[in-house]
């Protein structure tokens, strides 16, 4: 072994097929029973791999402009042609997200693990890094309490979300104790806490269609509107529409919702105007074609308000964002000044990073999939040369 990578993720295994794909030899150390825990729970739902649309849009949405060329190596045609390469087809649906056609990422996997097995890469399970003895590398494992010198190392841990999968950003002290600027965490790609009044109880788990996010005062300029599902929860709202839009509602902008986007305010305000009166508000509301638990929504937050306005822009009154561990990815890691243009830490020369370990952000969609499977790549390479 002279080519250690630590974690058995995405990212980790695209950097130790890269190394062995240069010759060298192998091991990699995973602290879970087994591989691509994560990766797996990704695909329980369709394992979204990628998403196809045009280069600069794509870019755009990890607002890390330093992860570019990464991701012009290693972008949506390279994704598909690399699950093609494993034996899995792939189908684009109408959003331009892409899936394997078996959907599920065991698939996948299994043939990843083969195709890396047959390369002559180790894998070492329950072996857990516990962090760094002088120069070596120190882990509990079955066996004891082992030191690994390996001669070029790339970390694949994982951010700080889903710890029970193996993200857990034990590793963060252990880095910045030698160095290496770390910055903090925080959740990506999460739902937010709502105080609900009791007779919303009705409605856990239903989701929201058709609707559209409002982002920051209408009268702004550059407000952002999002049409997506989102699902009233017990805790909260969550779900992709939710997600795409996060980022924003965590820094502190406010929340709207239009629950007829397809009508301007003027046509529903004439609707209403026509039905009966003395109907109630509920009723009306039906009437207008909003569904159950649309109409539920505007009674807990639009009461006092004109029904018009309430369902054109129902304020939201958000609690703040779910915790870190329950957060789908994080924003926050190894910062960009903290490692060479091949990902090698500046601080610790011959380790390099890569996945959700660096500091970038991207919506889910199959962003997060491809910015894990790009570094890797990336970091295998720069690595092998060393």
């Amino acid at each position: 072994m002279d080519a250690l990578v630590i974690g058995a993720g995405p990212a980790g295994l695209m950097a130790a097929e890269e190394l062995a794909r240069a010759g060298r030899r192998v091991v990699v150390c995973e602290a879970k029973p087994s591989a691509g825990r994560k990766f797996l729970m990704a695909g329980k739902s369709g394992l979204n791999v990628t998403k196809d649309e045009a280069a600069a849009r794509f870019l755009a949405a990890y607002r890390s402009g330093w992860l570019a060329p990464m991701l012009d190596g290693f972008g949506p045609e390279a994704v598909k042609d690399w699950c093609r390469g494993l034996g899995q087809e792939v189908f684009t649906g109408s959003s331009g997200r892409v899936f394997p056609v078996a959907m599920k990422g065991s698939p996948l996997l299994r043939a990843w693990l083969a195709r890396l097995g047959e390369a002559g890469v180790e894998l070492r399970v329950r072996w857990r890094w516990e962090g760094f003895d002088g120069d070596g590398f120190r882990f509990a494992t079955p066996g004891g309490v082992q030191v690994l010198r390996p001669a070029v190392t790339v970390l694949a841990l994982g951010g700080a979300s889903w710890a029970r999968l193996g993200s857990d950003g034990a590793w963060v002290p252990w880095l910045r104790a030698r160095g290496v600027e770390v910055a903090g965490f925080r959740p990506a790609n999460m739902g937010f806490v709502v105080h609900w009044t009791p007779h919303m109880a009705k409605f856990y788990g239903t989701p929201v269609k058709g609707a559209a996010l409002v982002v920051g005062a209408l009268r702004e300029r550059g407000a952002l509107r999002e049409r997506g599902e989102f699902v009233v929860s017990a805790r909260g709202l969550e779900g992709g529409g939710i997600y795409a839009v996060s980022r924003e509602l965590r820094e502190g902008s406010g929340l709207s919702l239009d629950l007829l986007p397809d009508l301007d305010g003027a046509e529903v305000a004439a609707r209403l105007a026509r039905m009966r009166a003395g109907e109630s508000v509920a009723n009306r509301l039906r009437k207008l074609g909003l569904s159950p638990v649309a109409v539920a929504l505007v009674m807990e937050w639009g009461r006092g308000m004109d029904p018009a306005l309430a369902v054109k822009a129902l304020p939201v009154p958000l609690a703040g964002p779910r915790p870190l561990d329950e957060a789908i990815s994080v924003a926050g890691g190894v910062t960009q000044g903290a490692v060479t243009e091949g990902l090698e830490l500046r601080a610790i020369p011959r380790v390099f990073v890569c996945g959700e370990m660096l500091d970038w952000e991207a919506p889910t969609g199959g962003y997060l999939l491809t910015g894990c499977l790009a570094t890797g790549r990336w970091a295998g390479r720069a690595a092998a040369l060393v």
